[in-house]
């Protein structure tokens, strides 16, 4: 039988796009503690179900695609530019397809303005009314306000009227800088992405006796099960280990290794990989928030997953990609290698020196590219020590020295030596885990 939590979660899903929704009805509708109802509706936040709005209040909204991850619903601009809304407040959960900013002549706006864009305007009440009967929603810049006649066709046509406090310029960065982290995240895989759903799976219940393992051992070949109580919340693995020598009538919570490693859908691939190699296991269950089994992972999907992404261009640049981008090989000798970096302003900080989470980005690609070049694989960085000597201004050219001090079958120690002029600027020792090519 579902939890209360969960019933909550079906309702809510069940709502209409649009619906406004508050802890106090829910709590009233299917009688539950308000506590309750507000944990059930901030979980379903996170899911993307609904959205919460200052001055409006929480609403039903479409849930997102990761397709769709570059356009954002109107109820998500007015948190990025801190907004009021003056209007229109049923329109909130749709999805803008473009922003027009109207620093032109009305005539020539309106042939730019089109169905479930978004105008960006300042206090020009004739262009709101005008966007509002093309179809398209209305940002006013400046704080100012809108006329009666333009709020009542906005809640006509449920497109909603936000008016903001900053200017159009910097309005439109804050919205571009949204897609943009929208795009990356898009190609952030997780591990909802690939894990093989609960149905398709093996598992084991606590009920089960250990010829049930034997059972489906025979089935799959594989050797290693999770197992769930009467509740579905997994409680233990059972390995071939774990049932060597024990009689086959035994119950499997007799034999099962308690409290086992597990991951979440919303966990990014690379941090499960991480625990996978680092624990030397080959299968992990995927749980949801309250423990229940949702599925499972193995480290061959998601090793393969990762040589998958290597492989695609990425749309939006993090901090590695701007990295990588600007570091080359420079000296590749019988004895050493050295790579280069010229110190751009987005990789400074408030002082204008490097900032020091780019110069550990930085030395993580040098000891990344050196095993690379020497075809010993990827690494996943355990431990690393670094050492700041001097700082590094602007515009300046600095080399690294990676060298290997030890490496083995699944791990390497790397030392790093950072230059600038022939001087020592930094140094840093980096412990890793490499993952096979």
């Amino acid at each position: 039988m579902a939890t209360k939590h969960e019933q909550i979660l079906s309702f809510i899903e069940s709502l209409k796009v649009g619906n406004k929704i508050s802890v106090r009805q829910i709590a009233k509708e299917l009688n539950v503690s308000e506590g309750t109802a507000y944990r059930a509706i901030k979980e379903a936040e996170n899911k993307g179900l609904v959205s919460t709005i200052e001055r409006v209040g929480t609403i039903r909204i479409e849930r997102k695609q990761k397709e769709n991850f570059e356009n954002l619903t109107f109820a998500e601009i007015v948190s990025i530019v801190d907004g009021q809304v003056l209007g229109g407040r049923e329109g909130l959960y749709k999805t803008l397809n473009k922003f027009v900013i109207g620093a032109m002549e009305l005539d020539a706006m309106m042939r730019y303005t089109e169905k479930d864009s978004l105008l960006i305007v300042g206090n020009r009440t004739e262009a709101h009314q005008f966007a509002l009967k093309e179809g398209a929603a209305v940002l006013i810049t400046g704080g100012f306000d809108t006329d009666e006649a333009a709020k009542e066709l906005a809640d006509q046509k449920k497109l909603p009227i936000i008016s903001t406090s900053y200017d159009t310029f910097t309005v439109a960065a804050m919205i571009n800088r949204a897609i943009y982290d929208q795009l990356i995240k898009k190609e952030i895989v997780l591990v909802g992405d690939i894990y093989t759903k609960k149905d398709s799976t093996y598992y084991l219940s606590t009920k089960d006796r250990v010829a049930k393992w034997h059972e489906w051992e025979e089935k799959t070949t594989h050797s290693r099960y999770p197992v769930v109580d009467d509740k579905q919340k997994v409680v233990g693995i059972v390995t071939s280990k774990d049932v060597i020598g024990k009689k086959t009538e035994m119950n499997i919570d007799k034999v099962m290794t308690k409290n086992p490693l597990t991951v979440m859908k919303e966990t990014s691939l690379a941090y499960a990989a991480h625990m996978m190699v680092w624990e030397g296991i080959e299968i992990m269950p995927v749980v949801d928030q309250h423990h229940h089994l949702e599925g499972l992972i193995s480290r061959q999907d998601v090793l393969k997953a990762l040589q998958h992404i290597q492989k695609q261009p990425q749309v939006g640049e993090t901090i590695d990609d701007i990295v990588s981008n600007y570091f080359d090989l420079h000296d590749n000798d019988a004895h050493h290698v050295t790579y280069e970096a010229e110190i751009t302003p987005q990789m400074t900080n408030q002082l204008g020196t490097l900032s020091n989470g780019v110069f550990v980005s930085f030395v993580i690609e040098a000891a990344s590219s050196l095993l690379r070049q020497q075809k010993k694989g990827d690494l996943v960085v355990e431990n690393i020590t670094v050492y700041f000597i001097k700082p590094i201004q602007l515009e300046t050219k600095v080399s690294f020295h990676p060298k290997i001090i030890d490496v083995g079958r699944k791990s390497a120690k790397i030392d790093v030596e950072v230059y600038h002029e022939r001087k020592m600027v930094g140094k840093a020792m980096l412990m890793a885990q490499i993952i096979d090519r």
